[in-house]
C-alpha cells in the first residue's frame, strides 16, 4: 500500500506506483556516485567549499553520464525501446519487462546494425583508445596523427552528434 499527500487530480493511483518505482533510479544514482561508477568517495577535502565543489562536480559528471547512457542506449546493454517495454505491462504494479529489441540485443550481443553491444564502462574504455599523436622529426618538423575510429566508435560519436576529431 502506498500513501501520498499529492491530490488524486494531480497524480492518479498508477502514477503514484510509477513515482514510487522511480525511486529505484535515484537510489541507483547515489550508488553509482559512491561506488565504481563515479567514485565520489573517499573525499580528502578539509574545507566546506572544497567538499561542496567536489560533490557538485560529481553530480555534474553523473548528470552527463545519465544523458550519455540515454543517447548511447542503442549500442549499450540498456533498453533503448522503453515505450515497447512499457506497452507490455498490464499495470504499473506488474513486473517490469524489457522490450523485444533489448531481448534481441542481449541474446545476440549485437546491435541492429551488427556492432558489438557493450556496457557503458566498456564503451568509455573503448572510446579512450582514440588518440591524437604529435610526432616531431628533428627541429621544426611535426606531424599530428589522429587514430581512425572503429565502426563502434564512429556509431557512438554519431549518436552523440559529435565528430571524432572534435574531442581530440
Amino acid at each position: 500500500m502506498l500513501r501520498t499527500s499529492v491530490p488524486a487530480r494531480t497524480l492518479d493511483a498508477p502514477g503514484v506506483v510509477r513515482a514510487y518505482k522511480g525511486l529505484a533510479r535515484a537510489e541507483h544514482a547515489f550508488r553509482s556516485l559512491k561506488s565504481v561508477g563515479l567514485e565520489i568517495r573517499p573525499v580528502f577535502h578539509w574545507t566546506e567549499d572544497r567538499v561542496r565543489a567536489h560533490v557538485l562536480l560529481c553530480m555534474l559528471a553523473y548528470h552527463l553520464e545519465w544523458h550519455m547512457r540515454g543517447v548511447l542506449a542503442p549500442i549499450l546493454f540498456d533498453d533503448h525501446d522503453r515505450q515497447a517495454a512499457q506497452a507490455q505491462r498490464t499495470s504499473p504494479v506488474a513486473k517490469a519487462k524489457v522490450s523485444p529489441a533489448a531481448r534481441k540485443k542481449a541474446a545476440t550481443k549485437l546491435t541492429d546494425d551488427g556492432l558489438p553491444v557493450l556496457g557503458f564502462r566498456s564503451l568509455i574504455d573503448h572510446l579512450a583508445t582514440l588518440t591524437c599523436n604529435d610526432v616531431r622529426f628533428g627541429k621544426g618538423h611535426a606531424l599530428t596523427h589522429l587514430t581512425s575510429p572503429t565502426p563502434l566508435q564512429r556509431r557512438a560519436f554519431e549518436l552523440l552528434k559529435l565528430k571524432p576529431a572534435d574531442g581530440l
